[in-house]
């Protein structure tokens, strides 16, 4: 499957390193929309900065992310009744293969596995992060040879998300007879009304998006099936992700298994209209007592779920 991606390999060549040098994998899960390019600012800024930290000088960090399937109109064949888009299991199969087949792009390691892979997810693409990590760690022979070390989970939708203010709106749209499965079919309709133009315009200037989030979200809404591929995930988002299962599975898995057990740490907003407030403080207070495998710090400030935007 062929879809749009972002890649900043390691800038250090091999005169700065030696075959000891760690390649470590930052592999970036995105949210819904699952389109990368939104996250094109963010993830060159994180590269700037590992760049410009000279205790890292002589570790190689190379930092991937692509889009969730079905969200660009390449990279399927057209969906129907019966062909319909795909839900959030087969992104999470989708992501742990892709994963799984990276390797070291270059270097006296070229074509071997990474060192360390650390996922970062945001919103949904932090529930794709956790359960990937959870499968490999259950069955290992999932992804052989893939050394998942930590997980960064930022606006993390991983508990009850129907039960938070815009999850609640999106559970009732699903839940309601015709309307549900045809919010898309309005929603397209609506938008053949706006040319690309406009369109581009009202999104830049009316909603104030700076240009790359108003390219991307203006070729999302004009494409064939973006717009039903989101629906479609989103209404799944409410039925699948409910109450916490991983609490004896992932971070109360038994010290005796053979896989190491990743670091996870959480960044949750102050006011994410897609986390409810009650779970999310009866989650930070169940893993308190887990310092040793999870880290969680709520936002002190007012940045937005969707920061990837601004």
């Amino acid at each position: 499957m062929s879809t749009d991606h972002l890649s900043y390999p390691s800038r250090l060549n091999d005169t700065n390193i030696n075959n000891d040098s760690q390649h470590i994998l930052i592999f970036f899960v995105p949210g819904n929309p699952g389109l990368i390019g939104y996250y094109a600012p963010f993830l060159s800024g994180l590269r700037d900065l590992l760049d410009s930290d000279a205790s890292l000088s002589t570790t190689n960090f190379h930092i991937h992310g692509q889009n969730l399937a079905g969200f660009i109109d390449e990279d399927h064949e057209p969906f129907t009744s019966r062909r319909k888009p795909y839900d959030l299991e087969y992104q999470i199969q989708h992501i742990l293969k892709t994963v799984s087949g990276q390797r070291i792009g270059s270097g006296s390691k070229q074509g071997q596995s990474y060192d360390h892979v650390l996922l970062v997810g945001h919103s949904v693409g932090a529930y794709i992060a956790l359960e990937t990590c959870h499968r490999v760690l259950q069955d290992p022979s999932l992804a052989p040879g893939l050394k998942l070390t930590s997980g960064i989970l930022l606006f993390p939708t991983i508990d009850h998300i129907a039960d938070s203010p815009s999850g609640w709106k999106l559970n009732m749209l699903r839940q309601t007879p015709l309307l549900g499965d045809n919010a898309y079919r309005i929603a397209q309709g609506f938008l053949r009304l706006w040319p690309y133009s406009t369109l581009h315009w009202f999104v830049s200037k009316t909603l104030g998006f700076p240009p790359h989030a108003a390219d991307v979200t203006t070729q999302w809404l004009k494409s064939r099936d973006g717009v039903w591929q989101s629906l479609h995930l989103g209404m799944d988002e409410m039925r699948v992700i409910g109450e916490d299962k991983w609490d004896d599975e992932l971070w109360e898995i038994s010290q005796s298994s053979k896989s190491a057990i990743p670091k996870f740490y959480f960044f949750f907003g102050q006011q994410d209209h897609w986390v409810a407030d009650h779970y999310r403080d009866a989650f930070i207070q169940k893993r308190s007592a887990q310092v040793e495998r999870t880290r969680i710090i709520v936002d002190e400030g007012n940045l937005p779920h969707a920061f990837c935007i601004g």
